[in-house]
């Protein structure tokens, strides 16, 4: 073989090479698309639990992933169009933070792999079929609260309750589901249930404020519109001197007096698990929606003392966490 011969073929193979491994490369290259309905705390822990997972099984952004997040700031019409954007881009798989995103996502993806997060209710919220067999290409996590702990709480902390108010959005269906959980729930502790509602961040001081003078204590859900606005919330507890209760952890430590919660960091972590076995194959439909079943404590004394309430020493040594 002459001289000329040999670089050609090497030119070639080098060539070849490049070609195959651009091949390799984009077959490897995995796409995932966020929608989530506005930013707190609590989703804002989520989104990063489920990329972190993501990182942690092999799959990392600008490597062998690519990652497209998009935010809806509370706006339902503008979730809608999210969804239909990423569902013209095709990715892999869309992850849906909160209710909400995750329906206005499962009715644009017909033909796109699914998975949410920070749903409470999949099946009153049509996302699913059934929990053990979701169907279709929906799948997730369900963060369903535990109510009837929650109202427990609220009693053992406050004995002579007789009266609780809830604050949420009439047109989130997860919130419909914990405040018919709330009226089920609060008459065993010998407490009636007075509603406020709020459709918007900017309704939730009023709403709150509308429950002066009715109720002993104010109980806050895992609702999105209220969650994001809590401070509001908090402000009219310090005001009237109404102890708050929230059923996510997080916001303990923007002001409500406790929460038996669980992480939503954590909560994303196991999501992004479910995103990872879609990755690499499985049918969304033929995994089962997943509950979170690690509770904590979280306490926060100086809340409390400032709406009028005293924390027991054996309520602080059991908490899992004491915002100082």
């Amino acid at each position: 073989m002459t001289k000329l011969q040999i670089q050609l073929w090497t030119t070639i193979s080098i060539f070849s090479i490049l070609f195959l491994y651009t091949a390799y490369t984009e077959a490897a290259q995995k796409s995932v698309a966020i929608t989530q309905i506005v930013e707190h705390p609590s989703l804002d822990d989520c989104r990063k639990g489920v990329r972190d997972e993501l990182q942690a099984q092999g799959f990392e952004v600008g490597k062998n992933l690519s990652w497209t997040f998009e935010n809806a700031q509370g706006n339902a019409t503008t979730a809608a169009q999210i969804a239909k954007k990423f569902v013209a881009q095709n990715p892999d798989v869309i992850v849906a933070i909160s209710t909400p995103s995750a329906q206005t996502a499962a009715a644009a993806a017909r033909n796109t792999a699914l998975v949410f997060t920070a749903v409470t209710d999949p099946v009153g919220a049509k996302l699913v079929k059934s929990m053990k067999r979701p169907g279709g290409l929906i799948t997730g996590v369900s963060d369903l609260t535990p109510i009837d702990r929650h109202m427990e709480l609220i009693k053992r902390l406050l004995p002579k309750a007789k009266s609780v108010g809830v604050i949420y959005n009439p047109g989130e269906a997860n919130s419909i589901t914990l405040v018919n959980l709330v009226k089920k729930y609060a008459p065993d502790q010998g407490m009636q249930v007075k509603e406020a509602g709020a459709t918007k961040s900017a309704e939730v001081l009023t709403a709150a404020r509308s429950l002066v003078g009715k109720v002993d204590a104010i109980y806050v859900p895992t609702d999105n519109t209220v969650v994001s606005a809590i401070e509001a919330v908090v402000k009219v507890g310090i005001e009237a001197k109404i102890p708050i209760f929230s059923g996510d952890a997080e916001s303990v430590s923007r002001g409500t007096v406790a929460s038996l919660g669980f992480s939503y960091y954590d909560v994303g972590r196991q999501a992004g698990h479910i995103v990872v076995r879609v990755l690499k194959g499985e049918k969304p439909g033929d995994i089962s929606v997943e509950s979170v079943d690690k509770l904590e404590l979280h306490v926060n004394p100086k809340s409390a003392k400032q709406m009028g309430l005293s924390l027991s020493k054996s309520i602080l040594s059991e908490a899992d966490k004491v915002i100082r």
